[in-house]
């Protein structure tokens, strides 16, 4: 899924948030496969944009987390949770309104740090959380 922005505020908002939440999800997901029984591996992918894909694998359960969607889960006000592709069919073609999350702006128009790192942090555990268990 594709987001489009409400109204251009929204659009300057995503120029200010986005590369930092980007920068929070690999970094959190670093930290979560370090105690998880999880095995990651990243991927390169061009469809239908630039982006990433991490790869999950415990013995014979496999995942397929779309980075940047993930990444739309936290900066944008409820975006649908499809961060997990479970085939190689995707909902790309498909565009989702979308607004920042104002609790990740502070008064100043910058990123709230603190606000970024709590959400980011709850949702990849949420993530992790959701995932097939060991049978």
């Amino acid at each position: 899924m594709k987001p489009t922005f409400k109204t251009v505020l929204a659009w300057e908002q995503a120029q200010v948030v986005m590369q930092p939440t980007f920068i929070r999800v690999i970094d959190n997901l670093r930290k979560e496969l370090e105690i998880s029984p999880w095995q990651g591996s990243y991927e390169e992918v061009q469809i239908p944009y630039l982006g990433y894909h991490l790869h999950l694998t415990q013995e014979n359960q496999s995942a397929t987390i779309d980075i940047w969607q993930l990444c739309f889960q936290i900066c944008f006000l409820d975006y649908p949770p499809s961060a997990l592709i479970h085939d190689s069919k995707n909902d790309s073609q498909t565009s989702q309104d979308v607004d920042i999350d104002p609790r990740l702006i502070d008064e100043n128009g910058n990123v709230d740090w603190q606000q970024l790192e709590t959400k980011t942090q709850r949702q990849i555990k949420a993530l992790f959380a959701s995932l097939p268990s060991q049978t």
